[in-house]
């Protein structure tokens, strides 16, 4: 049903047909990250000369998959764990630079889509918990939380409760009981539904500004559950042959990008309310390129 609904968002969306002229499309997923990679990518190809028509903020990975294949996107940000378990649902590579060339492969043999340069940063599922309870629990580990989650209520974004590498391989790996079925949300609404004590543990993403901010603690993956997500641009290789400067492009962003600043630049849009056209523009300013 909800792989239904997803399909009549693209429609809503894009409508039946691609781009009648030369724009380059860039999208985005619907969290404060992709939105800001969005913007990131789309002011870079702006600044090779090309004009860029922005549809960011879409529903999730499967809606940008979709929008992609079908022309209805040229590029867009996404994750190499996501591409490799929730939409190939493929399962046994945990190496970073292995499991980037082989959905790089496979994108290519079945869409001809290319996986360009990584930005330079991995933005895994964050398992967190309030510190409060870290301290008092004594949680470094997600298996030290196990004992305590049978009187705990567990949230999660949409997405992560559905897919391949998300809540149900998670809770059977680790052997979790939760006090009833995972409360569902928006991503970005789940770091302040922990620290007001709506939920007890959730999936966020690592590098999240709200973490810090909100005194939550990221527990380790000590039984390596999550693949590595690097964050690298994919593109339709049409458009890359209809304009090279494309390329070019997203090649100039290749590694520019640690957790650590990805964290600080969500945290000024999370936190500090900066305007995401803003940051990004600043951001690129100060590469000097």
């Amino acid at each position: 049903m909800r792989l239904r609904r997803q399909f009549a968002y693209l429609v809503l969306a894009f409508g039946c047909g691609g781009s009648a002229d030369d724009r380059v499309v860039v999208g985005s997923k619907n969290f404060t990250e992709s939105v800001l990679l969005g913007e990131i990518v789309a002011q870079q190809i702006e600044r090779a000369g090309l004009v860029v028509d922005r549809r960011l903020n879409l529903a999730g990975s499967f809606i940008a998959h979709r929008a992609l294949i079908s022309g209805q996107l040229d590029v867009y940000v996404e994750y190499t764990g996501t591409a490799y378990s929730a939409i190939l649902q493929l399962e046994g590579v945990t190496d970073a630079e292995n499991l980037r060339a082989m959905v790089d492969s496979v994108y290519q043999e079945r869409w001809n889509l290319e996986w360009t340069e990584p930005l330079g940063f991995n933005n895994t599922f964050a398992i967190l918990v309030r510190a409060e309870d870290a301290t008092r629990l004594g949680l470094h580990t997600v298996s030290d939380a196990v004992p305590h989650a049978v009187a705990w209520r567990f949230g999660a974004g949409y997405e992560f409760v559905e897919r391949a590498d998300g809540y149900s391989g998670f809770v059977e790996t680790y052997g979790f009981s939760f006090a009833g079925a995972p409360r569902e949300m928006e991503l970005g609404l789940t770091y302040r539904a922990l620290a007001e004590k709506q939920v007890d543990m959730i999936a966020g993403n690592s590098t999240d500004g709200q973490i810090e901010s909100l005194s939550l603690v990221h527990l380790e993956d000590d039984r390596r559950y999550f693949p590595p997500y690097e964050a690298v641009p994919v593109v339709r290789q049409a458009t890359v042959a209809r304009s090279p400067a494309v390329r070019e492009a997203l090649r100039g962003l290749a590694g520019v990008l640690t957790e650590a600043r990805m964290r600080n630049l969500n945290r000024l849009i999370d936190v500090d309310r900066r305007d995401v056209k803003v940051v990004a523009k600043q951001f690129l300013d100060s590469l000097g390129r």
